[in-house]
């Protein structure tokens, strides 16, 4: 019995070994986007313009500023060119005063999160290891991800308070 369980015990070490980072990021980036997409989808459309204050992006800027900056940062991580921007997104990305309608930014988060889903999944370690961006935030591929990842959660649990201050139920959580 006890030589049974040893040779379980390592047969089992091989497979717990072949999960990398980039297996990690694949996986929860995965669910972070279906989590985020989930959350866009349960402010109704008229709650877009909603902002708890005045110094607060609304929620549909709130939408497009996560996903504008998961685009860059799964760009950048990847070296695949960013999503064409449409729609209301198009026009907050060139003037962020502008409103961001529910159609428009849970297509884009959909979108985006597809795009990081490829990206990440087709990256190398190389690539998460290479030194990339502009001269003010040059990180390497894997500080993209690991820092956009932390900036999604931190945004989407913004976006959850707008939900309940609206009085809506935010999806359960996911992880």
């Amino acid at each position: 019995m006890k030589n049974t369980l040893l040779v379980l015990s390592l047969l089992a070490v091989p497979a717990f070994a072949q999960t990398t980072v980039k297996d990690a990021l694949v996986k929860h980036w995965k669910v972070s986007g279906e989590f985020t997409v989930a959350v866009a989808s349960a402010m109704p459309a008229d709650g877009y313009t909603f902002r708890p204050s005045p110094e607060e992006m609304n929620f549909g800027q709130l939408m497009a500023h996560i996903g504008m900056a998961d685009a860059n940062a799964c760009s950048n991580a990847s070296g695949l060119p960013k999503p064409e921007l449409k729609g209301s997104v198009a026009e907050w990305a060139k003037d962020q005063k502008k409103d961001v309608d529910r159609e428009a930014a849970v297509e884009f988060l959909t979108s985006t999160f597809a795009f990081c889903d490829k990206a990440i999944s087709g990256v190398t370690l190389e690539q998460l290891d290479k030194v990339v961006g502009p001269p003010a935030r040059n990180l390497t591929g894997y500080e993209w991800l690991w820092s956009y990842f932390t900036h999604t959660a931190h945004h989407r649990g913004q976006a959850e308070v707008y939900l309940r201050v609206k009085g809506i139920k935010p999806p359960a959580y996911k992880f």
